[in-house]
């Protein structure tokens, strides 16, 4: 739960919200009231890379509007670091006047676009019920997930419970256009070795196939989607929930690409030049040699652990199972005494070609895990790395044994 300062000072902002609201957005009669879905756009900075939304409400009578959204946190939180990386994200629900958030993005250049949603006078009362009932002190934490409960799904969800269910049953019949691991590399390519850093430890979970509602966890998917949905019209019919669309601010940042990279070439060739530099300095450069593959194996092992960790003593639960731990596994610690005996010319210990031949196999299976049915890890990038480094670890150390 959030510390005692923080629900003080939580507090304090819901009595700034109600208390000049009491005659307005707090108490206005739900035909007062317009709805509006304000979506903001990526960030440069590598948490705000995803994006960032809020519901708006607005008096019509007395023109006050208020910014509810769910994406506070605190970096002076008690073990905040800690809690990151157990997977233990401790988030909080704000409420702001509209102009005052709003300002703030148009002075770092983050797009602002706002969507006036059709939503009946009892639902919008709903709605603005529900929204000051989660904004009390006790009801604002949350345990904050990137994927299944973040700041634009607790909108998205708030949304559909005042509107009876109608966007999850429209939106969970439509296939999403990508998984989990490819909007993550799409929104962090600006960022090259985080994405490929997120890329890694990011295991099957990453790359189920999505239906429209899950991919609305990301505020500018959930923006497109609402173009689609219809909703009652109180005569007999339909009409669009998005009765219309704003763009308040345009975007002065450097715009995400529209697909993830594709990491296959890059990291295959990555992989190639890497295993060719050992090849060739098994024996004309052996000190660089070891030194090199000391340096990968190490790699390799602090990656393995790393990868481990996550399994088995976080709440990351889209990096559980990860099959890259069969690439980069902390067995290549072992491997380090045998590349310093194979410059001296002295053969690899049973123990060592033990641990290169499981290594290899490990490898293999990587890669034949690609055929198996159902959901298999995309991790191919990594394998295309991976491989032809181990292969020239085993030639080398084969060569080095035998001078």
């Amino acid at each position: 739960m959030p510390s005692l300062a923080k629900l003080l000072s939580l507090l304090a902002l819901l009595l700034l919200v109600i208390g000049p609201a009491r005659a307005s957005v707090a108490n206005a009669p739900g035909a007062n009231l317009e709805v509006s879905l304000v979506t903001y756009g990526p960030g440069d900075v590598y948490w705000e890379r995803f994006g960032h939304d809020a519901l708006e409400l607005r008096d019509t009578v007395s023109g006050e509007a208020v910014n509810f959204n769910y994406g506070v946190f605190d970096f002076n939180e008690k073990n905040f670091f800690l809690n990151f990386a157990r997977g233990r994200m401790h988030y909080l629900m704000d409420a702001e006047p509209t102009g005052d958030e709003e300002g703030y993005y148009v002075q770092v250049g983050r797009s602002i676009t706002r969507q006036h949603l059709a939503l009946a006078p009892e639902q919008t009362a709903a709605l603005r019920d529900f929204l000051f009932w989660n904004l009390r002190p006790e009801n604002a934490g949350y345990n904050y997930d990137y994927y299944v409960d973040n700041c634009t799904t607790r909108v998205r969800d708030a949304l559909d419970k005042a509107l009876g269910g109608i966007i999850k049953t429209r939106l969970a019949a439509q296939a999403g256009g990508m998984t989990y691991r490819q909007q993550t590399d799409r929104l962090m390519s600006a960022q090259p070795w985080l994405m490929l850093l997120l890329d890694l430890g990011l295991g099957p979970y990453a790359d189920q196939p999505m239906t429209a509602w899950s991919e609305s966890f990301l505020p500018y998917e959930l923006q497109t989607h609402l173009r689609d949905i219809r909703v009652p019209d109180g005569h007999g019919g339909t009409q669009p929930l998005v009765q219309d669309e704003q763009l308040l601010s345009p975007n002065r940042l450097p715009v995400p690409p529209a697909q993830a990279p594709d990491l296959r070439l890059p990291l295959g060739a990555a992989g190639l030049v890497f295993a060719g530099v050992l090849a060739m300095t098994t024996r004309r450069a052996r000190l660089i040699h070891a030194l090199l593959a000391a340096l990968y194996l190490i790699v390799a092992g602090l990656v393995g652990l790393l990868l481990l960790v996550l399994w088995t003593l976080t709440s990351h639960h889209s990096a559980w199972n990860n099959a890259n731990l069969l690439l980069f596994s902390p067995l290549a610690f072992l491997l380090l005494r045998a590349v310093w005996r194979a410059r001296r010319g002295l053969a690899p210990s049973r123990l060592a070609n033990a641990t290169l031949v499981l290594q290899l196999a490990a490898a293999l299976v990587a890669a034949l895990l690609h055929l198996l049915p159902g959901t298999v890890q995309q991790n191919q990038p990594w394998i295309l790395f991976a491989l032809p480094v181990w292969l020239a670890l085993a030639w080398s150390q084969r060569q080095l044994a035998h001078v």
